[in-house]
């Protein structure tokens, strides 16, 4: 017997988690994480993930994804121009009637199954200050139990725990009654066409896991964002003589603290009445105090990212352009969360003089990224849950996350009941130093093994 021996496994969820490649998994990961992904050039990454899924005997579906088709879709998204774009998903299992392809060849309606899509993105965001990390960030190192580089954690890491556990099923020769697949795709950090194109090419199933970095949680809903530029004129002036000028900067200021209380109000802090107009409850639809978001104080911040004002060091500043991202609850309709944003800067223009005359303008660019939840009582959300509690002994937490990911476009455009689980800490994504543990990495492939196994079922 090798090493589950816990009586609440089947044999063959034991064979499967026994052959699971953990060195494997590593070192393939290490591989991955030294071609530096950066949105706009993951296709050298993809061509690795499509020959590795070759390579391990997954049926394999690599395309170019048409772009300029792409871009006529209400549900696309993106920050960065591609020159192109490739799609990878690889199966094992036949479908039972979600997936690409329809019901699997002889297989009646009497036959359990059901198809299981796991998802995660080979793209990156750049490394930053180079000198600030330890070792080089597409130089992958291992050490003291943990896979360092840019991408270990954001996701490359739960990508190959995706793979090599589809691997294992595969390796321990079990049929199962649907299909297990695995889609890799590009551009999630830029607003998620690699997925949408994913669904578009027809690869669908019953439950959908996206291996984002929960630090092992299972979490069924994630708040959204969308990108705003803020643009503040003012009047340019010798700097000698600033007075006679309107500075954009000092105009800024009164935005900037609007947007601070918004952001307090829709999060339910501060000392806002909460049937205010623009109060927490008036403005947000969501529940600002859910408890699957009860660690976040902020579960729907607001930050300013990028600063650009003047043109000349000794001139009074005439124009500011302020960019950011603005957090959406769950459940909250987008256009009424640009209401709320739009109407805030309002009230704090009509407060000013010489913003009220001169009113500063709000555009909406770049990725779009819907909230999203799924039932906690559908069955992939149960069906995770219950494995890693198999495994651990103890049940996992449910908690939301605060950023976007793909799983709004696998629940709100795919239909598919998808929940966030993987390896990892957000905290540490975007950062110098960015890193996995591999015990993680173990832990994480051994739930999406069993997970499978259940979910989609197997053929004694």
């Amino acid at each position: 017997m090798g090493a589950f021996a816990d009586p609440r496994l089947s044999a063959v969820e034991r064979r499967g988690l026994d052959v699971l490649d953990l060195g494997g998994l590593v070192a393939f990961l290490c591989e991955l994480v030294a071609i530096p992904s950066l949105d706009g050039d993951e296709s050298p990454a993809q061509l690795a993930v499509a020959e590795w899924m070759r390579s391990a005997g997954l049926t394999t579906d690599a395309w170019e994804i048409d772009l300029r088709a792409l871009a006529r879709h209400p549900d696309y998204s993106a920050e960065v121009e591609r020159e192109e774009a490739l799609g990878v998903v690889g199966w094992i299992g036949e479908s039972a009637g979600a997936g690409l392809g329809g019901p699997a060849a002889g297989a009646g309606p009497s036959i359990p199954g059901r198809d299981l899509l796991l998802n995660g993105h080979v793209d990156v965001v750049p490394p930053g200050d180079e000198g600030a990390w330890t070792s080089p960030p597409f130089a992958p190192t291992v050490r003291d139990g943990r896979v360092y580089g840019r991408g270990a954690a954001d996701m490359k890491g739960g990508l190959c725990c995706a793979l090599f556990a589809a691997k294992a099923i595969k390796d321990a020769g079990v049929r199962m009654r649907g299909r297990l697949n695995v889609a890799s795709v590009v551009g999630e950090e830029d607003g998620g066409i690699g997925t949408l194109a994913t669904i578009v090419r027809g690869h669908t199933a019953d439950g959908a896991i996206v291996v984002e970095p929960t630090r092992l949680a299972v979490v069924p809903a994630q708040a959204g964002s969308l990108m705003f530029r803020l643009v503040v004129h003012g009047l340019s002036a010798h700097g000698c003589v600033r007075e006679e000028g309107v500075s954009a900067v000092e105009k800024f200021a009164p935005l900037f603290a609007a947007l601070r209380e918004l952001e307090a109000q829709r999060c339910g802090i501060g000392d806002a009445p909460a049937d205010e107009p623009g109060g927490a409850r008036a403005a947000v639809a969501g529940r600002p105090r859910d408890p699957l978001f009860a660690r976040h104080r902020l579960p729907w911040p607001i930050e300013v990212g990028t600063l650009r004002a003047g043109d000349w060091a000794s001139s009074v500043p005439d124009t500011l352009v302020a960019e950011g991202r603005y957090g959406v609850a769950v459940g909250e309709e987008p256009a009424a969360a640009r209401r709320a944003f739009e109407e805030a800067l309002a009230r704090a223009a009509a407060a000013d003089p010489w913003l009220r005359d001169h009113a500063p303008e709000v555009e909406w660019w770049g990725g779009r990224f819907d909230s999203a939840v799924t039932d906690a009582r559908d069955p992939i959300v149960t069906s995770l849950t219950a494995a890693v509690t198999t495994l651990t002994g103890a049940a996992p937490p449910a908690e939301g996350v605060t950023y976007g990911s793909d799983m709004r476009l696998l629940v709100n455009t795919g239909h598919i009941p998808t929940v966030l689980f993987g390896p990892g800490d957000v905290c540490v994504a975007h950062r110098p130093d960015e890193f996995v543990q591999v015990d993680e990495l173990r832990r994480a492939a051994e739930a999406l093994i069993l997970t499978a196994l259940r979910f989609c079922g197997v053929r004694e």
